[in-house]
């Protein structure tokens, strides 16, 4: 697919909402990265258009633009499907299965890394460190967790996204589409920030062990809140 398919679908409101994360910065170029997530929620990748866009609000070059948009992986160039499905491949996740986990969403999807499927619907991509390493393997869909993975979940999860089925992370909201998660990012909440748990036993496993002991940190307090877990 060119880069450019001439059909940008940038509109005044767009630049308008651009500007309006601008002035939330002291220094405006400092609203870039969630201006590129903007981009994506509208283009559904980010375009030559979006980085010419970016630049003339933040008064930077394209290459400027470029240089960052190609530097962190969040920001894609070709397409991105309904759903980014990713599966971590580093280290713990892949003794654990992750590498079984995307061999088969591979086969099940017949598509290799960081392509999407003929519907449009998955995007797939292997991802390193999700830093979830108490639940490994781990994937994630749009960003938000999903724990303890086997092959079986994994496809039985990319075929609920395909056909249509409310899908939960066990850690976090209901699965909105890609472009609605990145136009979260972009800095307009949906209003599901506090739907489901923030945190699970594996991952507070420590803070009760620590509680019941009485241990705390120098400096610390025994009080902290705890996160809310399922």
């Amino acid at each position: 697919m060119p880069y450019s398919t001439g059909d940008s679908k940038i509109t005044d409101a767009t630049i308008a909402e651009m500007r309006e994360i601008a002035a939330r910065y002291p220094v405006a170029r400092s609203a870039l990265l969630p201006m590129l997530h903007l981009v994506q929620s509208v283009e559904g990748r980010v375009t030559p258009e979006g980085i010419e866009a970016c630049a003339d609000v933040l008064d930077l070059t394209g290459a400027e633009v470029s240089a960052v948009a190609t530097f962190y992986t969040m920001y894609k160039r070709r397409p991105v499907g309904d759903y980014h499905v990713g599966v971590c491949t580093n280290t713990l996740c892949a003794v654990m299965g992750g590498d079984l986990i995307f061999d088969r969403l591979k086969q099940h999807l017949d598509v290799g890394n960081d392509e999407t499927t003929e519907d449009g619907k998955i995007t797939l991509e292997h991802l390193e460190c999700n830093a979830a390493c108490d639940y490994a393997p781990v994937m994630m869909v749009n960003w938000e967790f999903f724990d303890d993975m086997t092959p079986e979940s994994a496809t039985q999860l990319v075929d609920d996204l395909r056909d249509g089925t409310e899908v939960k992370s066990p850690r976090g909201a209901t699965i909105c589409t890609w472009r609605e998660a990145e136009r979260v990012l972009a800095g307009y909440p949906d209003g599901r920030a506090d739907e489901g748990p923030t945190g699970g036993k594996a991952t507070l496993a420590g803070l009760r062990l620590a509680r019941e002991r009485g241990w705390t940190a120098p400096g610390g307090s025994s009080n902290a809140e705890t996160p809310k877990e399922d």
